[in-house]
């Protein structure tokens, strides 16, 4: 039998259900070989605490400070660079979280301000009201306090 050429308006794709579909990745990728992942660096305890110390003084370094500082403690300049960075990060984090535990303090302590001033409202006895006086039932509603545990009233007079 004659062989039909392939239509092109179907796509080969739907003619073989075992087509075997290539997986593109993005452009750049497999244009050069995977870099091996560096191991971690390790540093000094002396190198770490002059780090420290110039941190503490100083959070930003210039190009020629990064230069000088690299230089006397035989670390690469890159390395003390990605150092800052990491730190500033991490007390930039150190920081945000002591600003949160002091609001939360000063929030607590607000708390039982207020608590302590409702109570000495609680004690004090309430100003008569002029309207009250001379209405029993208005004089008898201003003068109870439920949340006062000494005030059991057991009746009510003069409705």
């Amino acid at each position: 039998s004659p062989r039909v050429p392939p239509d092109p308006a179907v796509p080969t794709a739907a003619l073989s259900p075992f087509a075997v579909t290539r997986r593109i990745g993005h452009p750049y990728q497999n244009r050069t070989p995977p870099k091996r992942k560096k191991p971690r660096t390790s540093f000094s305890r002396v190198q770490i605490c002059e780090l420290e110390k110039r941190f503490h003084r100083q959070k930003y370094l210039a190009s020629a400070e990064r230069a000088t500082l690299a230089k006397a403690l035989k670390m690469t300049d890159a390395q003390v660079k990605t150092w800052f960075q990491n730190r500033r990060t991490k007390w930039r984090r150190q920081t945000a979280e002591e600003r949160e535990a002091e609001r939360q303090q000063a929030n607590r302590l607000m708390l039982h301000l207020q608590q302590e001033a409702f109570q000495k409202s609680l004690a004090q006895p309430l100003p008569q009201d002029p309207l009250c006086m001379h209405n029993s039932s208005l004089y008898a509603l201003q003068n109870l306090q439920p949340w006062a545990e000494d005030n059991k009233v057991t009746s009510v007079s003069g409705v």
